[in-house]
């Protein structure tokens, strides 16, 4: 069986204020929340675990594929909230998208500072 990936635990020191901000994001699916987890489901059943860790953590990168329309909605709620976004990795493009790999992308720091990217087309 080839291995698929099920979940990882998202650093931050305010997991619920970052699981509604994830939520509201990604259009993600309210989960069961135990012990110092706040949980989202996202697509193929990928659970989102948010905790506040023991101690200081640098910054993560996760990268999301969405639908065109979910992409539409996403960027419009980011530059709604006058929230920073680029176009490249390395945050020399402020305020614009790129078109890479026949798609769409923006990058994006969440509340507790991890790299976001939101893609319209996978890399492979």
């Amino acid at each position: 069986m080839t291995a698929h990936f099920n979940h990882t635990i998202i650093a931050t020191r305010d997991p619920e204020g970052l699981a509604s901000f994830y939520r509201d994001l990604l259009e993600a699916e309210e989960a069961p929340s135990w012990g110092v987890f706040q949980n989202l489901i996202i697509g193929n059943g990928v659970l989102l675990q948010f905790a506040a860790p023991p101690i200081d953590f640098p910054p993560q990168h996760y990268a999301y594929l969405l639908d065109d329309e979910h992409f539409d909605r996403a960027l419009a709620s980011i530059r709604a909230s006058g929230r920073e976004h680029w176009a490249d990795h390395t945050r020399t493009r402020p305020g614009e998208i790129n078109t890479e790999h026949g798609g769409r992308g923006v990058y994006l720091l969440d509340p507790s500072g991890h790299y976001l990217e939101l893609i319209t087309r996978p890399y492979l």
